[in-house]
């Protein structure tokens, strides 16, 4: 049995509770991708055995818990210990601890706002919820942020599901442009970020 198969099989037995649950997984365990879960629910969706607004609730739920969690593991965990965990068992979850050390220092540099994009990002949106939460960002600043992001990416993947699941080629082409746009809409920022603080530093200067 294939990824997608197993996927399928667990939504026909859980209904919108599997979706949730995969979806949950998906930020804890990176290897079961979103791309894969909220098109496969879509699908199901269109065959009328589930609604599609109840798919995009029960996505963006799991999604977000699996955040909150993520989050306050990485604000009550000590770094120092957190990264001794990665160390010994992040082979279990896909995560190194060069990975975490980028993605603290990535959302220090870059901002809050990253989270946004982060949730729509494949591994990022595994790993920014922890920087998120040792950098102590406010928490309903995160769940705002995270909520627009998941929501958004949410809707899409079960909108294309939706609708375009019987030609699979169709479907990953639309999926890979939209993920190119997000990187690009995602760097624009960056650069914006990087702009404002090289013109306050001179301006400061001066």
């Amino acid at each position: 049995m294939g990824l997608e198969d197993w996927v399928l099989s667990v939504m026909e037995k859980l209904g919108y509770l599997g979706i949730a649950f995969l979806m949950f997984l998906d930020n804890i365990f990176p290897p079961i991708p979103s791309e894969i879960i909220m098109p496969s629910a879509g699908y199901t969706a269109s065959k009328g055995d589930l609604t599609l607004i109840g798919v995009i609730i029960a996505g963006s739920t799991g999604s977000l818990l699996a955040a909150m969690v993520l989050y306050w593991i990485g604000r009550k965990i000590p770094e120092q210990r957190l990264f001794i965990f990665i160390e010994h068992y992040g082979k279990f979850l896909r995560i190194k601890v060069s990975d975490l050390e980028k993605a603290l220092t990535w959302f220090n540099k870059h901002g809050h706002k990253i989270v946004f994009f982060g949730r729509m990002i494949p591994a990022v949106r595994s790993l920014i919820s922890i920087p998120a939460g040792m950098s102590k960002m406010p928490f309903g600043k995160f769940m705002t942020y995270s909520a627009l992001g998941t929501i958004i990416w949410t809707t899409f993947l079960a909108y294309l599901g939706y609708h375009f699941s019987e030609n699979q080629a169709l479907m990953t082409l639309i999926m890979q442009r939209v993920g190119y746009i997000i990187l690009a809409l995602a760097l624009l920022y960056i650069i914006w970020i990087i702009a404002r603080r090289f013109k306050k530093n001179n301006k400061d200067k001066h």
